[in-house]
Protein backbone atom coordinates (compact mmCIF):
# COMPACT_ATOMS: atom_id res chain seq x y z
CA UNK A 1 0.00 0.00 0.00
CA UNK A 2 1.13 3.34 -0.54
CA UNK A 3 2.42 5.83 2.29
CA UNK A 4 0.00 8.04 3.98
CA UNK A 5 1.38 11.43 4.63
CA UNK A 6 0.85 12.65 8.04
CA UNK A 7 -0.39 15.89 7.96
CA UNK A 8 -1.18 16.80 11.69
CA UNK A 9 -5.45 16.96 11.56
CA UNK A 10 -5.31 19.23 8.51
CA UNK A 11 -7.31 18.26 4.77
CA UNK A 12 -4.92 18.45 1.81
CA UNK A 13 -6.85 19.56 -0.92
CA UNK A 14 -5.92 18.95 -4.38
CA UNK A 15 -5.64 21.84 -6.51
CA UNK A 16 -8.71 22.16 -9.24
CA UNK A 17 -6.76 21.50 -12.50
CA UNK A 18 -8.57 23.52 -15.46
CA UNK A 19 -8.40 22.62 -18.45
CA UNK A 20 -7.89 25.18 -21.16
CA UNK A 21 -10.30 24.76 -24.27
CA UNK A 22 -8.81 25.27 -27.47
CA UNK A 23 -9.73 28.19 -29.70
CA UNK A 24 -11.83 27.50 -32.49
CA UNK A 25 -11.40 28.94 -36.10
CA UNK A 26 -14.27 29.09 -38.61
CA UNK A 27 -14.14 28.02 -41.85
CA UNK A 28 -15.50 30.63 -44.44
CA UNK A 29 -16.54 29.78 -48.23
CA UNK A 30 -16.33 32.50 -50.53
CA UNK A 31 -18.96 33.62 -52.82
CA UNK A 32 -17.63 33.57 -56.78
CA UNK A 33 -19.32 34.34 -60.46
CA UNK A 34 -18.08 30.61 -61.29
CA UNK A 35 -18.95 28.17 -58.98
CA UNK A 36 -22.38 26.49 -59.31
CA UNK A 37 -24.75 26.46 -56.79
CA UNK A 38 -24.72 22.33 -56.59
CA UNK A 39 -20.94 22.01 -56.13
CA UNK A 40 -21.10 24.16 -53.24
CA UNK A 41 -23.63 21.93 -51.01
CA UNK A 42 -21.62 18.72 -52.53
CA UNK A 43 -18.79 20.06 -50.68
CA UNK A 44 -20.79 20.92 -47.64
CA UNK A 45 -21.71 17.68 -47.61
CA UNK A 46 -18.57 15.95 -48.84
CA UNK A 47 -16.24 18.31 -46.32
CA UNK A 48 -18.49 19.39 -43.63
CA UNK A 49 -20.92 16.37 -43.47
CA UNK A 50 -23.80 18.62 -43.30
CA UNK A 51 -27.23 17.28 -44.27
CA UNK A 52 -29.03 18.91 -46.98
CA UNK A 53 -30.99 21.80 -45.50
CA UNK A 54 -27.65 22.57 -43.70
CA UNK A 55 -25.72 22.58 -46.56
CA UNK A 56 -28.47 24.28 -49.02
CA UNK A 57 -28.85 26.72 -46.21
CA UNK A 58 -25.16 27.75 -46.02
CA UNK A 59 -25.26 27.74 -49.83
CA UNK A 60 -27.75 30.52 -50.03
CA UNK A 61 -25.93 32.42 -46.98
CA UNK A 62 -23.06 32.00 -49.58
CA UNK A 63 -24.28 33.13 -52.05
CA UNK A 64 -26.55 36.26 -51.31
CA UNK A 65 -23.98 37.46 -48.15
CA UNK A 66 -21.08 36.85 -49.88
CA UNK A 67 -19.66 34.32 -47.41
CA UNK A 68 -20.76 31.61 -45.43
CA UNK A 69 -19.54 29.82 -42.38
CA UNK A 70 -19.37 26.11 -42.63
CA UNK A 71 -18.07 24.99 -38.63
CA UNK A 72 -15.83 25.99 -36.27
CA UNK A 73 -12.95 23.54 -35.63
CA UNK A 74 -9.52 23.39 -33.91
CA UNK A 75 -6.75 25.03 -35.79
CA UNK A 76 -5.53 22.26 -37.63
CA UNK A 77 -8.49 20.43 -38.70
CA UNK A 78 -10.01 23.94 -39.92
CA UNK A 79 -6.94 24.32 -41.97
CA UNK A 80 -7.29 20.52 -43.43
CA UNK A 81 -10.73 21.42 -44.09
CA UNK A 82 -10.45 24.46 -46.04
CA UNK A 83 -7.07 22.63 -47.95
CA UNK A 84 -9.18 19.73 -48.87
CA UNK A 85 -12.04 22.65 -50.27
CA UNK A 86 -9.88 23.97 -52.15
CA UNK A 87 -8.28 20.40 -53.27
CA UNK A 88 -11.89 19.48 -55.01
CA UNK A 89 -12.92 22.68 -56.24
CA UNK A 90 -9.28 22.51 -58.33
CA UNK A 91 -9.99 18.93 -59.43
CA UNK A 92 -13.56 20.11 -61.07
CA UNK A 93 -12.09 23.42 -62.13
CA UNK A 94 -13.54 25.57 -59.82
CA UNK A 95 -12.43 28.39 -58.23
CA UNK A 96 -14.14 28.06 -54.43
CA UNK A 97 -12.38 29.79 -51.95
CA UNK A 98 -12.08 29.11 -48.07
CA UNK A 99 -10.34 30.64 -45.75
CA UNK A 100 -9.97 30.05 -41.97
CA UNK A 101 -10.78 32.75 -39.30
CA UNK A 102 -10.77 32.82 -35.41
CA UNK A 103 -14.02 32.13 -33.88
CA UNK A 104 -15.79 34.69 -31.87
CA UNK A 105 -16.83 32.67 -29.32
Amino acid sequence: MGRREETGGEVLEKPEIKTAKPRLFNVILHNDDYTTMEFVVQVLEAIFLKPMPDAFRIMMQVHLQGRGVCGAYEYEIAETRADAVHELAREKGFPLRATVEEANV
